[in-house]
């Protein structure tokens, strides 16, 4: 049973779209894998390539040859049965039945299995080889394994969890992808900002939230809801996403998302980060309207991913950048 605070909120923010809304949460939830650009087998190819829609192993006679794809008949099996998330690189829908965590290929780290919106901000981030990148609250690794197959090997991703237990987790989940450029902390972010001030090219802010975005995969979240956590969630992402603009360079970029609906959460987190930080702007989150339909704010710039909308769960998004050092001094040149 859905909170009826919740449903009041819901229904007044969507008016005519609240009924396709709760239809979408009772209907059945989408799954998705990551395909991994960081594993590679003997003759070179990842396993991107291998899985993907157009792999490197097209023919049988080099199928034969690649050492991902076990035997080829189960190979083109499992390649069969993969759609692609239009808005993920190497990101793709799996049957139900196909229940890829039970597979060895899950345990050789030749994917991750994702939520397909929670790929939407780590390809906001736009990260380049070679840059410095901050995964904020990176449990349990989704997110910071999708920025690592950006950074292709190079440069050096920071990924932080400030619970132990979970940042067991996400240590694992680094080690089992492959990615040798990480470094894994579980620290505050108050910590860390004392240690890092403006040292990062991207951050990234996947803020705990009250999730009710995860409802329908998630029914502990519906049971732990309550307006009175949101508010307390909305007051600890101020807290966080103030430690993040310590962290982050002029010119540089910082996308704060989270799984939830709320406005406290998403649009009114952003609005107060910005009363805060005069020096930061929105950058408008687009995708190509083939990748992305349905994803609205009621602010420019930002996404809204919602379950009547979207093959996915709820999530929003929102890019952030600051200005460079070199735009603040023109700035004051010409006052």
């Amino acid at each position: 049973m859905l909170p009826e605070a919740f449903l009041n909120r819901m229904r007044q923010m969507l008016g005519s779209e609240y009924e396709e809304f709760l239809s979408a949460l009772e209907g059945e939830r989408h799954q998705a894998l990551r395909l991994n650009s960081l594993k590679r087998g003997k003759q070179g190819e990842t396993a991107a390539q291998a899985f993907g829609e157009v792999p490197k192993c097209g023919r049988p006679e080099e199928l034969r040859r690649v050492s991902v794809c076990g035997r080829p008949e189960e190979f083109e099996r499992f390649r069969g049965r993969l759609t692609p998330v239009p808005w993920a690189e190497n990101g793709y829908y799996y049957e139900a039945g196909l229940q890829p965590g039970k597979h060895p290929y899950h345990e050789a780290g030749l994917y991750y299995i994702q939520e397909p919106s929670a790929m939407v901000p780590a390809e906001l981030l736009q990260v380049k080889p070679g840059e410095r990148v901050l995964d904020l609250c990176a449990a349990p690794g989704g997110k910071s394994t999708q920025l690592a197959a950006k950074l292709e090997g190079r440069g050096l991703l920071l990924c932080n969890e400030i619970h132990p237990a979970r940042a067991k987790i996400l240590s694992e989940n680094v080690e089992r992808m492959g990615i040798r450029n990480a470094c894994v902390t579980n620290e505050t972010p108050e910590k860390l900002c004392r240690v890092f001030s403006k040292y990062f090219d991207k951050i990234l802010v996947d803020a705990p939230c009250s999730g009710e975005g995860m409802f329908r995969k998630n029914e502990a979240a519906c049971e732990e809801w309550s307006p009175e956590n949101v508010m307390l969630c909305a007051d600890r992402q101020d807290e966080i996403l103030d430690c993040a603009a310590q962290m982050l360079r002029g010119g540089g970029r910082l996308v704060y998302s989270t799984c939830t609906f709320s406005e406290e959460e998403n649009e009114g987190s952003v609005e107060r980060f910005l009363k805060r930080h005069p020096d930061f702007r929105v950058v408008p989150a687009e995708f190509e309207k083939e990748r992305l339909t349905g994803g609205e704010s009621r602010l420019a710039g930002m996404i809204r991913l919602m379950p009547h909308k979207v093959r996915g769960e709820g999530h929003f998004a929102a890019v952030l950048e600051r200005e460079s050092a070199a735009s603040a001094v023109e700035g004051r040149n010409t006052v």
